[in-house]
């Protein structure tokens, strides 16, 4: 048995050629084209490839970006600043601070001051918070969980009564993530560092969704067959001979998980390209409400 591959690009083009229209038939009917503002602080070279790649994917889908590049010196007082008069922009609709902060900085509190209607990045407590409440609709969902739903869907798997595991539980990936699958009727357990047995939790698990950062957490043995395995994890390791001398893996020991999964992401190329895809059709969305194109959920 080899597993399905879940090709991440193809369904990450579906969503943002969605999104290019729906910026298409905004700007045809007389509204300003969506804005989303980027602000980076200092020159992590991580973070800057990201914000690269999120400003060009903005320029494809005819999003106007704003980047705000900043020294790694800023105080908390200067970026609670910018991020005050981003929010107060009429011409933004979305606002993405790059994580992680230098350390002077509180990331809860620049989380915190990014209004609920333009955080596009779903991070705001209040969104969270909506998130968690049976019945209630967040403005936005975070990025990263959501296109894992997307790409669950798209896969034809069924969530309804389903058993899912997900390993993590970060504020980004692993609470949302729990949080989303029990939206759609699954049965989940969350697992982390403290788990005691983990492998004894997957072997019951129809969905495993890992996002703890450590490279072969999950091995094929540990997995019940025909399970679907979502691996959002980015781990760079060594990898002598080849030109880098490293390479990007993720979380799931792919090559023993491939013989059991009924589906399963690759490392690249599963659920990276869905969370810049979601971040483009969640800005979209602002523009759309900012519009009125589309109602505004209760808050």
């Amino acid at each position: 048995m080899s597993a399905e591959i879940i090709d991440g690009r193809a369904v990450a083009r579906k969503v943002r050629e969605s999104a290019s229209a729906r910026v298409s038939a905004l700007v045809a009917a007389g509204h300003a084209a969506p804005g989303l503002a980027t602000v980076l602080v200092g020159q992590d070279p991580a973070s800057d490839t990201y914000v690269r790649m999120k400003r060009r994917s903005c320029e494809e889908l005819g999003i106007r970006s704003i980047h705000h590049a900043l020294p790694a010196d800023t105080s908390e007082e200067e970026l609670l600043a910018l991020v005050a008069a981003l929010d107060a922009d009429p011409s933004v609709d979305g606002i993405l601070v790059q994580l992680p902060l230098p350390r002077q900085i509180d990331e809860k509190a620049v989380l915190g001051a990014i209004g609920i209607r333009k955080d596009v990045d779903g991070f705001h407590p209040h969104n969270l918070g909506l998130l968690a409440m049976k019945g209630r609709e967040p403005l936005f969902r975070p990025c990263t969980p959501a296109g894992v739903m997307v790409l669950l869907r798209e896969s034809g798997v069924t969530l309804s009564g389903a058993e899912a595991v997900v390993i993590g539980r970060s504020n980004i990936v692993g609470m949302p993530m729990a949080m989303l699958l029990i939206e759609a009727d699954a049965t989940v357990t969350v697992c982390h560092s403290r788990t005691r047995d983990l492998a004894a939790h997957l072997r019951r698990a129809d969905i495993v969704v890992s996002a703890i950062g450590r490279p072969a957490t999950v091995t094929g043995a540990m997995l019940k067959p025909g399970a679907t395995v979502i691996d959002v994890g980015t781990n760079r390791v060594d990898a002598p001979g080849t030109q880098s001398g490293s390479r990007l893996v993720g979380d799931v020991d792919f090559d023993s998980a491939v013989a059991v999964a009924g589906r399963i992401t690759p490392v690249p190329g599963g659920v990276g390209p869905m969370t810049i895809a979601m971040l483009m059709d969640n800005t979209v969305r602002s523009a759309e409400m900012r519009a009125g194109v589309v109602a505004i959920p209760a808050l």
